[in-house]
């Protein structure tokens, strides 16, 4: 299983989302407001809006929050004016690592990005020196006694999933993001409760890590995760399942 699919899922599974629920809102709430922002407030014509407000759904969010997100976004309601940003560098052992980040002072942004980089041994790099080794994929992860293979593949088959492959307790279903929704979608459907359904960046090659070095590495991932700024990161880290159950808990 790949280091981001092990990572995403051990962390749902542990209810470690959960702790940081007022992050998620404010996540969740920014993510929605600039969607709103750049595409309009209807849902049916603005995918990215459609894909923010089913996250939020999905993490109970109030409809009154969703709203009052979207009223921002559109200009209904007076608001902060976000700007996107994305950095790129590497971690511990030389993984490679995107940063996604909604903000309102950029200086601050880039100030607290960098010193999470430089505490915990990684190093912020060029734009364009990683991003070519992520590719930007809908992931459904289930867990092996939710659904049978044949269950899956004749969702997968019919909806235009991509892939569907064993990753040893779960099963993970690859999709193109343009199709991701219709996917999990089906899914639910027919009664499966995915543990991990997102659009998310997915690498090429990953780079495993033993030791002090992949918990280096995870301490660089829960600072980052953890700035209030930061909306998404991505990296092409793995690490033994056993270790990784170790530093999640």
């Amino acid at each position: 299983m790949s280091g981001h699919s092990k990572w995403a899922t051990i962390k749902h599974k542990k209810g470690a989302l959960d702790a940081k629920r007022g992050k998620i809102f404010t996540r969740l709430i920014k993510e929605i407001t600039i969607a709103a922002r750049a595409g309009g407030g209807d849902p049916d014509g603005n995918p990215r809006l459609r894909t923010a407000i089913a996250a939020a759904k999905a993490e109970n969010m109030p409809a009154d929050n969703i709203k009052r997100a979207v009223q921002r976004g559109t200009g209904e309601l007076e608001g902060v004016n976000y700007e996107e940003i994305s950095f790129e560098g590497y971690g511990p052992g030389g993984v490679a690592l995107i940063v996604d980040v909604l903000t309102d002072n950029r200086n601050r942004a880039v100030s607290e990005v960098r010193h999470s980089f430089s505490k915990h041994g990684g190093n912020l790099g060029e734009s364009g020196s990683v991003r070519f080794m992520f590719s930007k994929k809908g992931i459904i992860s289930i867990e092996k006694d939710a659904a049978t293979e044949e269950q899956l593949m004749d969702i997968v088959l019919e909806h235009g999933g991509e892939d569907l492959s064993d990753q040893g307790d779960n099963w993970e279903i690859t999709t193109e993001p343009s199709v991701h929704e219709a996917v999990s979608n089906a899914v639910k459907a027919a009664g499966i409760t995915p543990i991990v359904s997102e659009v998310t960046m997915i690498a090429s090659t990953y780079t495993k890590l033993e030791g002090a070095t992949a918990n280096q590495m995870v301490r660089l991932l829960d600072a980052l995760e953890d700035l209030d700024d930061v909306q998404n990161v991505y990296s092409n880290f793995d690490m033994d399942a056993e270790q990784m159950e170790q530093v999640a808990g």
